[in-house]
């Protein structure tokens, strides 16, 4: 009876609950594969003899190669499928993260963290453009809000299922863990989501690509959105970078296992992306991004303060104001793009994934000279640079309803 259904997918109905599940375990996949190597850093500098932004190099060139091959993995999309391309990468990534739980050095582990993050790329911007083209307008902000939910969920567990197994057992039990729980993911995500009713493959022309990555970087308000992506998950990913090597170190010392704890404020960032995605279905994204970036400022200048309830109040903070803003511009992007909106959703989530991957790294580099107070200075620069986009933003003239975008 369900196949039969024609017209966009609203919330409330049968399909709805199967896609909203299906992307919740591909958010989760993803995330959970991308960033659980973070609060291992430490313990890659010191038992590999690297230095913290050489340790950094685990995630980073992740996310690089994520970026670079999104707008690839969209094209291919487009050809072969968007649920057949997601479930490649789910499965495909998660296998590799079973080979890392197995290297013999530094240099072999970034080798493979540089494939998975190519393998995937196939998930992020199809996902977007798959919810774009499939939910109904008045429904589409809370669906990606709750995929945002599951990499929030995914990127807790991930952390904290690493950062537990590293200190109870060893590091490699716990990425062999994550690529096993990926594995589950994709056949739950198989098994839930709906084939695609609103997309026909065809072959890739890739003028024609190239053409339609030129008209979203010219477009009135996708390029800002693309620079919000860019800051708001540059300035994350450094918090969470490298937080862990101020407590583990003087007047601190926690041990790995609480400060892995700290990665359980990602459930509240999985409900920040969800409550903001359905409250830009109601009041519009224009009216809400700039106070989610004043609440990651506020969360960045709370974590200067040597007190661990700051502290951890602050990364608290700075992940409600990051998961809340990555919904609004995520969907906002969705519905803004009015061609080509998988290639419009790899362009942004190559901005944001650089954002993780520059950022991150210079973060690096920074502490090493300046300390924690230098590396919250700079990313007070950038939240202060993406509140002046917002602000913007938040005057751009919308598209209006009849393109599919009120802003």
């Amino acid at each position: 009876m369900e196949a039969a259904i024609t017209g966009p997918i609203v919330r409330g109905t049968p399909a709805f609950h199967r896609t909203n599940l299906a992307m919740f375990a591909a958010g989760f996949v993803t995330f959970a594969q991308l960033y659980c190597v973070q609060p291992l850093m430490p313990i890659f500098a010191a038992e590999f003899g690297v230095t913290p932004a050489e340790s950094s190099l685990a995630v980073s060139l992740t996310t690089a190669a994520l970026a670079f091959t999104l707008v690839l993995a969209g094209s291919l999309s487009e050809r072969y499928g968007r649920k057949r391309v997601m479930l490649l990468s789910l499965v495909a990534s998660s296998l590799l993260t079973l080979a890392t739980a197995a290297v013999a050095s530094f240099d072999q582990l970034l080798v493979l963290r540089l494939v998975i993050g190519a393998a995937l790329s196939g998930v992020p911007s199809v996902a977007m453009a798959y919810l774009g083209e499939e939910i109904a307008g008045n429904s589409v902000g809370l669906a990606i809000g709750l995929f945002i939910g599951g990499s929030a969920f995914g990127g807790m567990a991930g952390r904290l299922v690493c950062a537990l197994l590293s200190d109870f057992a060893n590091w490699r039990l716990g990425l062999a863990a994550i690529g096993s729980t990926g594995l589950i993911s994709a056949a739950i995500f198989w098994r839930a989501l709906p084939e695609s009713r609103h997309f026909t493959g065809g072959a890739v022309r890739w003028g024609q690509q190239a053409m339609a990555v030129g008209r979203h970087l010219t477009e009135r308000g996708l390029p800002f959105l693309f620079l919000t992506g860019f800051l708001q998950m540059g300035t994350f990913v450094t918090i969470y970078n490298y937080v862990g090597f101020r407590l583990l170190a003087p007047p601190f010392l926690l041990s790995q296992s609480l400060v892995g704890a700290l990665f359980s404020v990602y459930l509240i960032g999985m409900a920040a992306s969800a409550v903001t995605g359905s409250l830009a279905d109601r009041f519009g994204r224009r009216k809400l991004l700039w106070i989610t970036i004043l609440v990651s400022l506020t969360g960045v200048e709370l974590t200067r303060l040597d007190n661990i309830a700051a502290i951890v109040s602050g990364v608290a903070i700075v992940t409600i104001g990051f998961f809340g803003s990555h919904a609004l511009c995520s969907s906002w992007v969705a519905r803004r793009a009015q061609f080509a909106r998988a290639q419009a959703s790899s362009l942004y989530l190559f901005f944001y994934y650089m954002g993780s991957s520059v950022v991150g790294s210079l973060g690096g580099i920074v502490y090493a000279r300046a300390g924690w107070d230098g590396v919250a200075l700079g990313l007070v620069v950038l939240q202060l640079i993406a509140l002046a986009i917002a602000v913007r933003l938040s005057v751009l003239v919308p598209l209006g309803p009849k393109l599919g975008e009120n802003g």
